[in-house]
């Protein structure tokens, strides 16, 4: 995961934090009048604004005697952007498990043999259990009925179950009247 992104999470994970981007949203204010805004000692209105400052979210400029800070929109909208971006999120999932759920269902519903116990009567344990079925058939090539049944007795013995699911949730066509099926 992006040590960039979860700076910046962190720097808005706290309310204090948001209410001083949201004052320096309006204009640039110094430490001093930040901490009376927000009824805060001054120390910890430094402590937020240093963390704010870490993410690139505020920055500061000395004027006269104080230093005053000031909330980087260009920076905010550039970082929400980048950090939105789909192949940002697809990277923050990348080292995630996606089929651990279906594994953990599979687990619980079959026996050694991998034939099913029960049919779940949930529907996306239902769904993991047909994801697993449908590997039994090949891609690209049609099954009768009989063969489709043949197949599905080995998972359970309620193949006109099983066969009705597997269609109904996308994972097989078949031809009406009785025609072939294949996995789509």
């Amino acid at each position: 995961m992006s040590e960039e992104l979860v700076t910046f999470f962190k720097a808005l994970a706290e309310s204090n934090r948001l209410k001083i981007v949201g004052l320096l949203a309006e204009k640039a204010y110094s430490v001093e009048e930040l901490a009376a805004l927000l009824q805060l000692k001054p120390p910890t209105v430094s402590h937020h604004l240093a963390r704010l400052t870490e993410a690139g979210l505020v920055t500061s400029r000395a004027e006269s005697y104080y230093t005053v800070y000031q909330l980087d929109r260009k920076v905010l909208e550039e970082k929400s952007r980048s950090i939105f971006s789909q192949d940002e999120l697809t990277s923050v999932v990348a080292e995630v498990d996606v089929d651990a759920y279906d594994q953990k269902v599979i687990k619980d519903f079959t026996r050694r043999d991998g034939s099913l116990k029960t049919i779940p009567a949930q529907q996306k344990k239902l769904e993991a259990v047909l994801r697993y079925i449908v590997k039994a058939f090949e891609m690209n090539k049609r099954y009768s009925e009989k063969r489709v049944n043949e197949i599905l007795s080995r998972f359970h013995a309620d193949t006109a179950t099983l066969r009705r699911e597997l269609v109904g949730y996308g994972l097989m066509k078949r031809e009406g009247g009785g025609g072939d099926y294949w996995r789509v």
